[in-house]
């Protein structure tokens, strides 16, 4: 039933549609900044050792000349060239321990997860910005137009990623999957979008969409709460309320939806507040791919069960 009353409410739900004139031209330059950049990387063995890996420690310099690091790990392996698996992680957080990854591994994939910049791990962030960054990263330059974003370098970041990755002599890049939660899971997202080559993205419930929408439901309880701090300390009377969101539209996840050739495989909870299923579903219903929606009627922006077997289990029979 409660499947049934979301999929009457939001199936068909579009987002808002504000999506700027000059998307695509915004960001076939950010995809020219980081061609520029070349593909060079260092790879160093990690300290943390495995008897079915080979561990690796990635860098890479990115836009701003911020040192962009990730996690890589192989398969012990005769095998001359891996499948890849990009994770990407939760907001303020990072790539988590090794041993996380060590199940895919064994699979005989490749994995490679990256630190978000300026966030809980490793990756260096060295955009400068005016104006506040209060309460998060959403509105990190905002100020400054939408070049200046904090999410546009975070996104040519993990193109940069699949650029860098795909060179190695020891990856398929014809076989690249995208996964990630939350944050992670617009960033899987936009992986799959800005390297049409990705064949496969795993997504949970994905931060980053439908921007005027989470402000107007209960933002203070979700990720979106920094757009109410914002508006409550740099601007009361939202005299640049309409300058803030046509500038976060630059940034939301929406409307990349049409570029992703990969399939999907996606899963919501339906009690979810953090990133509401209604601006999930202005993503979702975007996408022109084949894809598959799991619902969750009891879950919210939590630990979904039975997810990650779902994603074992389609890899290995792939």
């Amino acid at each position: 039933m409660r499947i049934e009353d979301a999929l009457r409410q939001w199936g068909d739900y579009q987002g808002r549609q504000d999506k700027p004139a000059d998307f695509d031209a915004f960001w076939a330059k950010a995809k020219k900044e980081v061609e520029m950049l070349g593909t060079d990387c260092e790879l160093v063995p990690a300290d943390f050792t495995s008897s079915v890996a080979d561990c690796y420690d990635l860098f890479f310099t990115g836009v701003h000349q911020s040192r962009i690091y990730a996690q890589l790990l192989l398969p012990k392996t005769s095998q001359q060239k891996f499948p890849v698996i990009f994770q990407f992680h939760g907001y303020h957080s990072d790539v988590g321990d090794w041993s996380d990854k060590l199940a895919l591994v064994a699979e005989g994939y490749a994995i490679v997860a990256m630190s978000v910049r300026g966030q809980g791990g490793k990756s260096e962030d060295h955009l400068q910005t005016n104006g506040g960054t209060l309460k998060g990263h959403l509105i990190r330059g905002i100020e400054d137009g939408a070049e200046n974003l904090f999410y546009r370098a975070v996104f040519q970041d993990v193109y940069q990623l699949t650029q860098v990755v795909s060179q190695l002599s020891f990856v398929d890049s014809s076989q690249m999957i995208a996964y990630g939660v939350s944050q992670g899971g617009a960033l899987a997202l936009v992986c799959a979008a800005l390297c049409p080559t990705i064949k496969r993205v795993f997504v949970q419930y994905p931060f980053l969409s439908d921007y005027r929408t989470a402000y107007s439901l209960d933002v203070t309880q979700s990720a979106y709460e920094e757009l109410a701090y914002y508006f409550r300390f740099r601007d009361p009377l939202h005299e640049n309320e309409e300058k803030v969101f046509v500038t976060l539209d630059y940034v939301d996840i929406q409307y990349m939806a049409d570029w992703i050739k990969a399939d999907i495989v996606w899963a919501m909870g339906l009690e979810d507040r953090v990133c509401h299923p209604k601006t999930q579903f202005a993503v979702y219903n975007h996408i022109q791919v084949p894809k598959k929606l799991y619902f969750y009627p009891e879950y919210g922006h939590e630990y979904l069960p039975k997810f990650n077997d779902i994603i074992h289990q389609t890899l290995i029979n792939d």
